[in-house]
């Protein structure tokens, strides 16, 4: 994501390092590169322009020419600056109401079916909501059949009356039913069309005027561009919605979507789409992404993401076996376990700072730990609790039962007691001591 524009302002920021003295006309080529940066990365012209005259005219106003560290302070300059452009603060998403009521809009391969159903997973798992999911797309069996896919997984219900061809009927008996078993949030999934017409717009807007939403959500695929920006400014004149969803932007997307998009419709971007996964959705941060703009990380965001698959009380039991070095192959499997629930791996890594930049032109698979769980399920219970037991004729049957070399699982076990030892090391009141203990073993 946003991989090319931040290499393109990169090497905009760099004609201010260094070499020769500061002038205006310096900064005038950094920002007319910056310009042609954004350009190509999809912003609407009048939004690149009015950003780059802003950024001028801030620059020049704080000495940049005259500053010890001009590139520096540019930088700054178009940090703030680009997260004024997406709204500047997160945008609150209000889940009010006996029940709370979400409608999602948006064209047909959006992503709205999806979104609903992760939006339903989120608001439950986080807010300890009783979600109601209503399926009202009834042009597209496949539409809802996804939807109540996507609903078994996450345990939660949906409202669907097959015999009815009225979407605002079925979004009305929906509300009347939440009320009567006491479910406190309807998310209403409606039909998309390939492109804007009448009749898609003319319906949307009755079931908006039935239901009375909290929120109205319009949802756009972040790869298609200007293109998202329009079909935003044709619903929001229609709808006046609430709020954007951008699905997909783990995808080769250039960022034009989420940097266009509020100044264009005035309406703030709530949520992003970050992967095919129920867990892959994120509020929307516009100094988080700004970071992730300019190649700084997004931490907050990371942190975010470990919280909502952290269980202290499992943090607890670990810390006590890794204190006791009882910590073994089972648990190993719980905390990779845990990092696959987080995410896409490759957007991970772009959200620690300086991790992003490293590996952007590496692959990282997502299935990176399927050679390592392979290792792990061709252990024997009482081998993943006792690694220490797997001798040579052990490792060759557990090479052969999970498909590796012996030198992959030799290279695993050797690893895994590395682990161990820093694990121990981190919980012990003398780190200093138990590290020399580990060298002194090393040697033996």
């Amino acid at each position: 994501m946003f991989e090319n524009l931040s290499e393109r302002l990169e090497r905009s920021f760099k004609i201010l390092k260094g070499e020769g003295k500061i002038t205006e006309i310096n900064v005038a080529e950094t920002l007319k590169d910056v310009r042609r940066a954004l350009i190509d990365a999809d912003v609407n012209y009048k939004v690149a322009k009015q950003f780059v005259d802003t950024v001028k005219a801030k620059a020049l106003g704080q000495n940049v020419i005259n500053s010890l560290k001009p590139k520096e302070l540019m930088v700054k300059i178009v940090h703030d600056e680009l997260t004024q452009l997406m709204g500047g603060e997160p945008a609150e998403f209000k889940v009010e109401g006996k029940p709370a009521i979400i409608l999602m809009s948006g064209l047909q391969g959006s992503g709205k079916t999806t979104f609903s159903g992760k939006l339903a997973r989120k608001l439950k798992a986080e807010r300890n909501k009783r979600p109601l999911l209503v399926a009202c797309d009834v042009y597209r069996p496949a539409a809802i059949e996804q939807l109540k896919v996507l609903a078994a997984q996450i345990d939660v219900p949906v409202f669907t009356e097959p015999d009815c061809n009225n979407p605002v009927k079925i979004a009305t008996d929906a509300i009347a039913e939440a009320r009567k078993m006491n479910y406190d949030l309807v998310i209403i999934d409606t039909a998309g069309r390939l492109a804007v017409d009448e009749k898609m717009m003319d319906e949307i807007e009755a079931i908006k005027k039935a239901v009375n939403p909290t929120e109205t959500l319009f949802v756009v695929d972040a790869m298609t561009g200007q293109d998202a920006v329009n079909t935003a400014k044709e619903f929001n004149d229609r709808l006046d919605f609430d709020g954007v969803v951008l699905t997909k932007l783990d995808g080769d997307t250039r960022g034009g979507a989420a940097l266009s998009i509020r100044t264009v419709v005035n309406k703030p971007i709530k949520f992003v789409g970050t992967g095919e996964k129920l867990e892959a959705v994120d509020p929307f941060r516009p100094a988080g992404m700004a970071d992730r703009i300019l190649g700084m990380g997004d931490i907050v965001s990371f942190v975010e993401r470990m919280q909502q698959n952290y269980d202290e009380e499992e943090a607890r039991k670990l810390q006590a076996k890794i204190a006791k070095n009882k910590f073994d192959f089972n648990d190993f499997m719980n905390q990779i376990a845990q990092i696959k629930k987080m995410g896409n791996l490759k957007d991970l890594a772009s959200m620690i700072p300086g991790v992003g930049k490293a590996l952007k032109d590496i692959e990282i698979d997502d299935n990176a730990f399927k050679g390592i769980e392979a290792i792990i399920h061709s252990m024997t219970p009482y081998e993943r609790e006792h690694p220490e037991i797997i001798n040579g004729s052990r490792r060759q049957r557990i090479a052969a039962g999970s498909g590796t070399s012996l030198q992959e699982v030799n290279r695993l076990l050797k690893q895994f007691e590395e682990t161990r030892k820093m694990m121990k090391l981190a919980t012990m009141k003398n780190p200093l001591k138990a590290m020399r203990t580990i060298k002194q073993q090393r040697r033996r």
